[in-house]
């Protein structure tokens, strides 16, 4: 796990404690989404709700990445995430669904 992943994971387990998640997990699967081609997020989250998430952290973008993610969340039907450190600490988080992309700030 980097610095980034770490520092995620710390707040993950916080959002666990104020009871906003039940579980979460680092890099616990490998989804596949070609011929040799794999996928592997970084954390598995499960909301109060029930409702599964993928958590993708980024300190910055490249243009890979973003397609391989945008490709991922349209072949499976969790909510995939990615996670950026904003100013001031607060996570940035962009989803990417089967049917939109939007970004919400959070933290």
């Amino acid at each position: 796990m980097n610095k980034l992943e770490a520092a995620y994971a710390a707040a993950l387990g916080e959002e666990q404690r104020q009871g906003r998640i039940s579980w979460f997990a680092y890099e616990p699967l490998k989804l596949r989404i070609g011929k040799a081609c794999y996928y592997t997020p970084d954390f598995l989250v499960v909301r109060a709700d029930g409702v599964l998430e993928v958590h993708e952290t980024k300190g910055f973008w490249r243009d890979d990445a973003r397609v391989k993610l945008r490709a991922v969340a349209e072949r499976f039907p969790f909510v995939f995430v990615a996670v950026q450190r904003a100013a001031g600490g607060a996570w940035k988080r962009e989803f990417f669904t089967e049917e939109e992309e939007h970004e919400l700030d959070n933290d």
